[in-house]
């Protein structure tokens, strides 16, 4: 799989007149060598993959990864470093690189430090953006990575209804959070088992669990809390980050009540923000534009007196976020294989927030959802 992108890669540089890709972002040096869980640069170690058009894949990254590196990385070479010996990474990359080559680099996903160091040695005239030639290459998936969404689906569901369960009154937040967790992990332990016999990868969920309620609910990516559930109040619960099975991410998240709806002005706006996904859901096909979804949602949204709502969704794979979005003024043309999470949404400033949304695959007539749990307002009273 990963051999077989890095020739595509490599026919994409060729047709594009690109001799070198030098790629920095975490998600897509996985996407094309099978590398991950390294030091990056949060701890101030790059790695990085240099893909020469008519030649090699070398993969820079440092000695203390030598054995993961090598069990892992399918590249042709490895060139590893050290802290404070030489040149440390920037050793072999004037070799490589060389003097007259065109680079291809992402310019916003390249770290300062690393676009520093090549500046010194690569005439800016020689940079070209390698951005759309990756994203377009990740926006459609194989049959192996819609396996890989379908199953993130399922350990999003076992989070979804474990969290359910958990809210109780008096229960804190994060105890709801631990419940979903656990659920998550156990769930995605039993499908890498079973599926997934030579895969080393964990199946720990460790994204911290977004999650609000009552008051706070209005605070779109609040985090589970030592704040104890009450009665009549709602509580919402977004697994955005956290559905992320065998590094493929997706969208799901739900609005509950807890016993009943207090404050009855709220079933009005959570009722709107299903109808706006549903709208989003009656256009979702092959053959339309990003923005079109984005439309429809919106106008749901608009015309029942509620404010402008943000992004009606994204696309979804080894990052958090891929293209297209589905918002106004993405032209892009939604095709087979692509995967999407799709919200509904409501905003009353300062008073109430409701959120609903799933992930799909995009299919030959239609879409695939693959996530899923009741949005009709009598199931979600707990």
């Amino acid at each position: 799989m990963f051999s077989h992108r890095i020739s595509k890669l490599k026919e994409r540089l060729v047709d594009s007149g690109i001799d070198i890709a030098l790629i920095t972002d975490d998600d897509s040096v996985y996407y094309y060598s099978g590398y991950y869980d390294y030091l990056h640069m949060d701890f101030g170690r790059p790695t990085l993959l240099v893909v020469v058009a008519k030649g090699e894949s070398v993969l820079i990254t440092p000695t203390m990864e030598k054995d993961l590196a090598e069990s892992s990385a399918v590249v042709d070479r490895i060139e590893l470093w050290n802290d404070g010996l030489g040149n440390e990474w920037r050793e072999v990359l004037p070799g490589l690189l060389g003097t007259t080559a065109r680079i291809g680099i992402e310019p916003d996903l390249l770290p300062p430090v690393v676009k520093a160091y090549v500046d010194s040695i690569v005439d800016s005239k020689r940079y070209c953006d390698v951005t759309l030639i990756i994203s377009e290459m990740r926006m459609i998936k194989s049959a192996k990575e819609l396996q890989i969404a379908r199953h993130a689906g399922q350990v999003g569901i076992a989070m979804m209804e474990a969290g359910r369960d958990a809210i109780v009154e008096g229960i804190p937040e994060y105890e709801v959070a631990l419940a979903s967790t656990q659920a998550g992990t156990r769930k995605a332990a039993e499908l890498l088992k079973a599926h997934y016999q030579d895969s080393r990868m964990s199946p720990n969920i460790h994204f911290m669990q977004i999650l609000a309620s009552g008051d706070e609910i209005t605070m779109t990516h609040h985090r589970a809390s030592t704040k104890p559930l009450k009665y009549g109040e709602p509580v919402f619960l977004c697994f955005c980050g956290m559905t992320n099975f065998h590094r493929f991410k997706l969208g799901f998240d739900r609005t509950f009540w807890l016993g009943e709806i207090a404050d009855r002005s709220q079933e009005a706006a959570y009722q709107t923000a299903v109808d706006s996904q549903a709208a989003a859901l009656a256009v979702l096909r092959p053959g339309i534009r990003a923005e079109d979804v984005h439309s429809a949602y919106a106008q749901v949204i608009q015309s029942a007196g509620y404010e402008y709502p943000f992004r009606c969704g994204r696309a979804t794979g080894f990052s958090f976020l891929e293209r297209p979005q589905l918002v106004f003024g993405d032209k892009t043309v939604l095709q087979p294989g692509m995967v999407f999470a799709v919200d509904g949404s409501v905003t009353v400033p300062g008073k109430f927030r409701a959120q609903v949304g799933d992930s799909f695959i995009i299919t030959e007539d239609g879409y695939e959802q693959i996530t899923s749990h009741p949005t009709a307002l009598a199931e979600v009273i707990i």
